[in-house]
């Protein structure tokens, strides 16, 4: 979190530790936006900020005007400039998320409602940790799959490195003493002048994918084909669903929280998280409800939400404790969400190594099969 001035207010000690913070973690944990000026990681340094100043006992504007100063790019600067003088000229604060499209509806809505009901403070605290979790999630995510990703694409690199390189010089062989060739061999010659062949097409193909990333990801067709995709690989479906399914009872729990009707916090909740098989379940959910479904009945319409949580939905609706039951639901799949990652950290490595070494072990076969009849050959 980045820091701001209140030395009044915080401890000497506490800012020395900050400013000790070791700056490859602070690093790592930054989150890379691709041309986002206000994304997640710095929605929950400001949230978390604004909280502690709010806490303190500083007024809003001056808590925005701290959090100003300690801004080191002009365009941050001028971004909370704006706030601060919109409030000097009598506008709310849920006024400004809601005219900015930084912020999102749910956001101005839980603002709004802590303005309302004097309990802004405690509102402001719960989006700083709610986009903490979110952020904790994606790392949760990005280092599971990081060190096998690295790992598949420089074992990717070597077969190709063999296919291009290695395989030629024995075909050569090969053919100069017109050694008859097993299937397998064949096999891995014809892969071999493919790659030789239509390579630098396959390298294309993979840039032109990768710069139209972007441009389909905004696609509602490319969206809906790719998390369906997602959801139906072993275990990283499993795993995802998860972190999204964290990410939805946080939202619920603090949407009721701030006494949002269970209808109005599915409506935000759908609009704020980018999953289309939990839109689409929520949107028949609130079909549901409005129809005069009971909340756990229209959930087990959708195959994404579990047993688990169809039942603890019941009890929250039978004993009008929703709150309660969605902030166990959350602690229980953020936990979900870190056994999961860890697991498939650990299984997805081997797994790779196992399945590069089969055909780093096809290739040196097919090529010592021929050598044999080569030798009895030359003998």
């Amino acid at each position: 979190m980045s820091g701001f001035k209140l030395e009044q207010t915080l401890p000497q000690q506490k800012q020395k530790a900050n400013s000790e913070k070791d700056w490859v973690s602070e690093l790592l944990q930054k989150e890379i936006s691709f041309g986002k000026s206000f994304g997640n990681k710095k929605k929950e340094d400001f949230y978390s900020e604004l909280g502690v100043l709010l806490k303190a006992g500083i007024n809003l504007k001056d808590a925005l005007a701290l959090i100003q100063e300690n801004q080191k790019k002009d365009k941050q600067k001028a971004f909370y400039g704006e706030m601060v003088e919109a409030l000097v000229s009598g506008r709310s604060f849920f006024e400004l998320l809601q005219e900015r499209p930084e912020f999102s509806e749910y956001e101005y809505y839980s603002v709004k409602i802590g303005e309302e009901t004097g309990t802004l403070t405690r509102i402001v605290e719960e989006l700083g940790k709610f986009y903490e979790r979110k952020n904790e999630q994606r790392r949760s995510l990005t280092n599971a799959l990081t060190y096998p990703i690295i790992i598949l694409c420089t074992a990717v690199l070597v077969v190709v490195f063999m296919l291009r390189m290695v395989v030629p010089m024995f075909e050569d062989i090969f053919n100069q003493n017109g050694v008859e060739l097993p299937a397998i061999t064949r096999m891995v010659i014809n892969a071999s002048d493919f790659i030789k062949n239509y390579g630098w097409l396959v390298l294309i193909s993979l840039g032109t994918i990768i710069a139209l990333r972007k441009t389909f990801s905004q696609k509602q067709w490319f969206k809906q084909g790719k998390d369906k995709l997602l959801l139906k690989i072993p275990y990283i479906g499993s795993f995802i669903s998860s972190v999204y399914l964290a990410q939805f009872t946080q939202a619920v729990a603090l949407l009721t929280a701030s006494k949002v009707p269970m209808l109005n916090s599915i409506q935000m909740v759908r609009k704020m998280i980018d999953f289309y098989p939990l839109n689409e379940a929520l949107d028949k959910v609130e079909k549901g409800v409005l129809s005069g479904t009971s909340l756990n009945a229209s959930m087990k319409e959708s195959k994404i939400f579990d047993n688990k949580m169809i039942s603890l939905v019941k009890v929250a609706e039978e004993t009008n404790q929703t709150e309660y039951i969605f902030e166990r639901l959350n602690q229980q799949y953020a936990i979900e969400v870190q056994q999961k990652s860890k697991l498939l950290s650990t299984l997805m490595e081997p797994l790779i190594i196992v399945v590069i070494g089969l055909f780093v072990g096809v290739i040196l076969v097919s090529m010592y099969l021929p050598m044999f009849k080569l030798s009895s050959v030359v003998g």
